[in-house]
């Protein structure tokens, strides 16, 4: 299903083994947008509600260097949130935004691995 691919990109990029945070509010912040992120059905408004809230807190909290990757981020969700599943709206964005999305998740999995020992590119434990 493409047309969600870009938003579960995003998110699935969260899914990945978690180990202690040690880099205060926004470790936690970003452990509970992983949280949330694991059982989000795009489908459903609520679960977007949710990740989209979680995202905004990342982003008020995030280190100087990512404000504008959770930027991207945020916004990008509530474009998805906005299409209201429209596929053809939703493949669109996700042709439009996939670079930048891209763009924001290295820069965001490079420094939860190197600040908060999250490794969001693994798949186990």
């Amino acid at each position: 299903m493409r047309k969600l691919a870009a938003l579960a990109a995003v998110v699935t990029m969260s899914v990945g083994a978690l180990t202690a945070c040690s880099g205060g509010n926004y470790c936690n912040d970003l452990k509970s947008y992983v949280d949330t992120g694991k059982n989000l059905d795009t489908k459903k408004s609520g679960d977007l509600d949710k990740i989209l809230s979680e995202s905004k807190k990342v982003e008020k909290s995030a280190p100087k260097d990512l404000k504008d990757d959770w930027k991207v981020v945020v916004d990008y969700i509530g474009k998805v949130k906005d299409a209201n599943g429209d596929t053809t709206k939703l493949a669109e964005l996700a042709k439009s935004e996939l670079p930048k999305i891209q763009s924001a998740q290295e820069a965001i999995t490079k420094q939860a691995k190197d600040s908060c020992k999250i490794d969001m590119n693994s798949t186990g434990n």
